[in-house]
């Protein structure tokens, strides 16, 4: 995700942009092998592998990518995930990403990003027919969007995520297959939510760091 609709003139937008993708890239990979066992434990076992793919596939079109304007580098990547994750993240994610490309790219433009983030959240819950409480990656986003349009520092909004993906922890899930399990699925982080937290997480602090805050 970039946080920002038109970085500032000091920031290489390129550059930028790969660097992001790398980082989710490499965030991913490092925790694929955690993300398949929470996964494992309330569905089927392979989200952390379904999301390497799609961040993988994402890497490798990085050049074409930062070759864009950021809205459309936004819907390019947000194509890139649907085609790439399997399950049901693959869709939520190019969902977000998708709107979030749109609404930048949207005339007349929306006020800030903040709104933007805001627009497209809704969007991934329409598309995935839940909301938040339910155990999935919208109880990370729904916070971070609220955070958002706090003004929360990125680098605050960093070390909060983490925080609303382990507070699935204690919810029973109500959508996809963890839904099956009913109260087993109480005491389990869900994947999703993991996922989202890393992404998050390591988007803002790339951002912050380049002064795109």
């Amino acid at each position: 995700m970039i946080l920002v609709r038109e970085p500032k003139s000091a920031i290489d937008q390129a550059a930028l942009i790969r660097r992001v993708i790398d980082a989710c890239r490499n965030v991913v990979a490092e925790h694929e092998t955690h993300l398949c066992d929470l996964d494992r434990a309330i569905g089927d076992g392979d989200h952390g592998t379904n999301m390497r793919r799609g961040l993988e596939a994402l890497a490798a079109e990085s050049q074409q990518l930062a070759a864009m304007s950021v809205s459309e580098a936004m819907i390019a990547a947000g194509t890139i995930l649907v085609m790439s994750i399997g399950g049901a993240a693959g869709p939520l994610y190019g969902t977000l990403l998708l709107e979030i490309g749109k609404g930048l790219a949207a005339e007349p433009p929306p006020a800030k990003f903040p709104d933007v983030f805001q627009q497209s959240v809704a969007a991934v819950a329409r598309r995935g027919k839940s909301s938040p409480g339910e155990k999935t990656l919208l109880d990370v986003l729904y916070p971070v969007s609220e955070a958002m349009m706090g003004d929360t520092p990125l680098q605050n909004l960093a070390e909060k995520a983490q925080g609303f993906a382990d507070r699935t922890i204690d919810m029973k899930a109500m959508r996809g297959r963890a839904s099956f399990l009913g109260e087993r699925s109480v005491g389990h982080m869900d994947p999703g939510a993991a996922s989202c937290a890393l992404l998050c997480k390591t988007v803002c602090r790339e951002l912050a760091q380049a002064g795109a805050a």
